[in-house]
């Protein structure tokens, strides 16, 4: 039986919509914002998904903000809970009521650049390559085991806004290859939190930027 997701978004959800128009071995159960406004939710309805807003807004606390949305989300009852630029900060409570089945998809290289702004930060530290990373949500934000990576070079010209395009066609790819990996059990989280990939051999070679002559 093909395991199941439950996407949450808060805006248009790029990466939602690449998980929607892709053929991932598991069923969408919903696909729940934190704003109704959240053009996401047209796209899902767009593609026969269920929709669910849950506004933290009417919320006094993110407490119970959390426990709200975690009452939705088990509704669906899903194996596993996929955010696609979600921009609230879980409780640990929510995080750990999910433990090895929450995703997050962030636009850098952890553990380098958690936060917001990746890409202004990464050209003001001149660094010569970005990308992008899938791991598993824990309560230290942006640190969780990491599943997989991909990594940009850092033209000279560079603005933010070129810099996030060329990193976005990554997190589309990386994303997609992550969930089928965890759909078909071939991710594994260890008792000491790192992850293994089963059957999956790596290939050995590097990414060199500026190019070597």
């Amino acid at each position: 039986m093909n395991k199941s997701i439950v996407i949450l978004i808060s805006g248009r959800g790029s990466n939602m919509q690449a998980l929607l128009e892709a053929k991932l071995p598991c069923r969408v159960a919903a696909v729940i914002s934190n704003k109704a406004d959240a053009e996401g939710l047209n796209i899902a309805k767009a593609h026969g998904i269920p929709t669910a807003v849950v506004s933290h807004r009417d919320h006094p606390d993110r407490a119970s903000f959390d426990t709200a949305l975690a009452g939705i989300i088990d509704d669906f009852q899903p194996n596993f809970v996929i955010l696609a630029g979600f921009m609230r900060i879980l409780t640990a409570d929510f995080v750990n009521r999910y433990k090895g089945r929450l995703i997050n998809i962030h636009p850098s290289l952890l553990p380098s650049y958690g936060g917001l702004d990746t890409h202004e930060r990464a050209l003001k530290d001149g660094v010569k390559i970005h990308g992008c990373t899938v791991h598993f949500v824990t309560p230290d934000l942006d640190h969780g085991p990491i599943i997989i990576q991909a990594a940009v070079p850092v033209h000279c010209h560079d603005t933010p806004e070129t810099l996030a395009k060329r990193v976005l066609r990554e997190e589309h790819r990386i994303y997609l290859q992550a969930i089928r990996w965890l759909c078909k059990n071939q991710v594994e989280l260890n008792d000491d939190g790192r992850v293994t990939l089963r059957h999956r051999k790596q290939i050995g070679f590097a990414l060199i930027s500026p190019s070597l002559e």
